[in-house]
């Protein structure tokens, strides 16, 4: 072969080469294209068949406005032919209204525009369904087709629209709901499933005072305060946990004070828990209340001395006090057992506490009717062996129980059986007695009257049992009185014993020369007693010793009118002695002998001694008359008195001290008078002072009072004498000397301390000497 023919055949079998590997190519290129177009077959037949079996029918909107539908959505528009646009779906007499293909055409050419889909409810002409058209424009083109998906929403409209019924009802019913729990007068809540305040009305609000509900949601101010007794969420969680509400009484503070709750937490089916609050407050106090007054009732009925006894509406006795027990020998055991009525009778008749009656059955069963007996109580005399007398007051209560009243009217019987003796008793002793007496009632008339009072006033029988008030008594008794108008007195004294409750009485002469003391005296029961007593004798008596009185005054004032006189013709004789036994012993006449010097000095003693009893004659005589007020230096006073008295101290050698403590202080009265007091009070210490003896002033005092103390160690005196000493009529007291003197010092003394409003005291005992204490007010 040659050159030529071998490059052929290569080149040949270069082509036949080339080709077999282009048909290869062409083959691989064939058997992939055939299989992605049965892919898309495939594709195509599912998207068919989901197409078939979707609830909705695609329409295809071209960017020219051109539709594509399938023969399906054309019967669901009503129309014959498919239209070529959308203005075709409105068709004369068929597919869409105008209105309707109008609002479709805008929504596609909005779609084609801005990309936004749309949903559209139309409805066919003549027809009662409903289509929604739910169109969106496809990708890829500045002016796109837009598919538009059609479904058939008839039966779910009509749902719908039932639904929007249902939720507009519901709507209402909740607005009202809301409006009626915002509008309640108790706090109420709901919480969500994590148990935090949601929504709270405005009591709520109220009661945490908040300003705002949002404000108590969103800082959850909680209603109950966090105690002991409870949480805010305990019963909400326990309520959520059980599925059932929960009540709980929990303390809140409300306004600023503590009140009580009753809350009830209820879950509901969504997790959530909602909740409200009843003020119990005054609930509790008023059971509180009930508890404590049920306590103090049964209390007081211990303490009552009636038996009582209560039985509850099983007929079962539920309370008996004390004196039931007592009464009807009841013993605790019994009631441990929670007795029936009818074995409390028959406790009661074996203890011999019951009436005697024969037909114990019969009579059991009517006292069973008192648990239904009418309204009121029913009230029975129960007459015991023994002679015990019971009231009995059945009284039937509104729970159906009964309520008996055991009371022992015993000691009432006897009372009154012995108040018909003394009432007896009283009307025979009222008519014997020597008083005249009548009874006037309230309104005035004569009710009861004696026999003596009848023939005091000398009236008829007749007129008396009619029983005249007391005004026509008076007018009918009149003339019988010395002076008759003196009648008018007996109305007035009657009234003024039943309408003032005052006893009054008086004197009244009669015209035949009797003398009676009367008198009204008001009686417990309103009425009045009048009383009347024969006192003419006594009259007589009466009016014979003021005469004999009268005389003894006039003799009395004659007699101090005629001591008084002489007391003053006394002195001047008295002042000549004394004067002229002065100046002899002064030396005036000249030296006396030692015996004539001595002499002269009793003469002076006995002037002295003359001169003051005459002074106190005087004073006696004037009866205190005469006191001075002033304010008095009472120690002063008592140094005059104890200088006055020095001269008789020394000639007797007595030993005299003076103590004046300057709590002595001041007096109101007479400065002289009490001088006098003092020195009447040391004169006659002095007089019973042998030489020697001792003689003590003292004188103290306190805020009060002053007081004065003169005391001797003389020879004392015995009770008997002791108490003779301030009696200025007693006979004349023995002195040391054997002397017999009148015992004028001390009671004037006592009556010039008297003048001034205090006290004169003495104590003295025989061989102890005498201690006499005055005390004078500061005021």
């Amino acid at each position: 072969m040659t050159v030529l023919e071998s490059e052929a055949a290569m080149a040949l079998g270069a082509a036949l080469l080339a080709c077999l590997i282009l048909g290869g190519i062409l083959i691989f290129v064939g058997l992939r294209a055939r299989g992605q177009a049965a892919a898309v077959q495939r594709d195509n037949q599912r998207l068919q068949t989901l197409l078939a079996t979707s609830p909705a029918t695609a329409m295809l909107v071209r960017g020219d406005g051109r539709i594509e539908m399938p023969a399906a959505l054309v019967d669901s528009f009503g129309l014959a032919v498919a239209p070529a646009t959308i203005a075709g779906l409105s068709a004369d007499g068929a597919g869409l209204t105008p209105d309707d293909a109008a609002l479709i055409g805008h929504d596609v050419d909005t779609a084609q525009r801005s990309g936004r889909a749309f949903h559209r409810v139309v409805h066919p002409v003549d027809s009662s369904r409903a289509l929604m058209m739910c169109g969106q424009r496809i990708a890829g083109e500045a002016r796109g087709a837009v598919v538009i998906w059609v479904f058939d929403v008839t039966d779910t409209r009509t749902e719908i629209d039932r639904l929007a019924n249902e939720v507009a009802r519901l709507g209402g019913a909740y607005d009202a709901l809301t409006g009626l729990i915002e509008a309640a007068p108790l706090p109420m809540w709901y919480r969500g499933p994590d148990l935090r305040l949601q929504m709270v009305n405005a009591a709520y609000v109220d009661a945490v005072d908040a300003g705002h509900a949002d404000e108590v949601v969103a800082n959850g101010l909680e209603l109950i305060d966090g105690s002991d007794r409870g949480s805010p969420l305990a019963g909400a969680t326990a309520a959520r946990e059980r599925g059932s509400p929960i009540e709980q009484v929990l303390p809140a503070t409300i306004g600023g004070a503590r009140r009580m709750l009753r809350v009830i937490d209820v879950p509901l089916a969504t997790g959530s828990v909602a909740g409200f609050a009843v003020d119990i407050e005054d609930l509790e106090q008023a059971k509180s209340g009930a508890k404590r007054f049920a306590e103090a009732q049964r209390g007081m009925l211990d303490r009552l001395s009636a038996g009582v006894a209560q039985f509850g509406a099983d007929r079962t006795l539920v309370f008996s006090n004390q004196p039931f027990q007592r009464l009807f020998a009841i013993r605790p055991e019994w009631l441990a057992e929670g007795m029936e009525f009818d074995r409390v009778l028959e406790r009661m008749r074996e203890a011999n506490r019951l009436p005697e009656v024969r037909d114990f059955p019969g009579w059991k069963r009517e006292r069973r009717d008192w648990f239904v007996g009418a309204e009121g109580a029913t009230e029975e005399s129960w007459h015991l062996p023994g002679g015990t007398h019971l009231r009995v007051v059945a009284q039937s209560l509104p729970d159906g129980g009964l309520l008996l009243i055991f009371e022992d009217r015993t000691e009432q019987v006897q009372l009154a059986s012995a108040r018909d003796t003394l009432l007896r008793v009283r009307t025979a002793t009222f008519d014997n007695l020597f008083e005249a007496l009548g009874v006037f009632a309230a309104d005035g008339r004569l009710q009861l009257w004696n026999n003596r009072f009848r023939a005091v006033w000398g009236v008829d029988e007749a007129f008396m049992v009619r029983h005249p008030r007391v005004d026509a008594f008076a007018n009918e008794v009149a003339g019988r009185l010395a002076t008759p108008n003196r009648a008018g007195l007996i109305p007035e004294l009657v009234r003024a014993a039943t309408v003032e409750r005052q006893q009054r009485g008086g004197r009244v002469a009669f015209a035949d020369g009797r003398h009676f003391e009367f008198a009204a005296v008001p009686l417990p029961d309103g009425n009045a007693l009048f009383t009347m007593l024969d006192i003419t004798d006594s009259r007589r008596a009466e009016l014979a010793l003021r005469e004999r009185a009268e005389a003894l005054e006039e003799a009395d004032r004659l007699k101090t009118q005629f001591v008084a006189n002489m007391s003053y013709e006394l002195k001047t004789p008295l002042t000549s002695i004394s004067g002229f036994a002065e100046m002899l012993h002064g030396g005036y006449a000249g030296e006396l002998p030692e015996q004539a010097a001595s002499y002269v000095g009793a003469i002076l003693d006995s002037t002295e001694r003359l001169a003051l009893l005459v002074d106190d004659v005087l004073d006696l005589t004037q009866g205190g008359e005469g006191i001075e007020r002033g304010d008095v230096d009472l120690a002063e006073v008592a140094r005059q008195a104890a200088s006055t008295v020095q001269p008789a101290i020394r000639r007797h050698q007595i030993d005299f001290a003076v103590e004046l403590a300057r709590s002595t202080g001041r007096v109101q009265g007479d400065a002289r008078r009490l001088r006098e007091v003092i020195e009447h009070l040391l004169r006659n210490a002095l007089g019973s002072l042998p030489p020697g003896g001792r003689l003590l002033l003292h004188s103290d005092g306190t805020s009060s009072r002053a007081r004065i103390i003169v005391s001797d160690d003389g020879p004392g005196l015995d009770s008997e004498s002791a108490a003779k000493l301030f009696d200025r009529f007693a006979e004349p007291q023995l002195q040391p000397g054997g002397e017999r003197a009148l015992g004028t010092g001390l009671p004037l003394a006592r009556q010039f301390v008297e003048a001034h409003g205090g006290t004169i005291t003495l104590v003295s005992e025989p061989g102890q000497g005498t201690l006499v204490t005055v005390e004078l007010p500061r005021r």
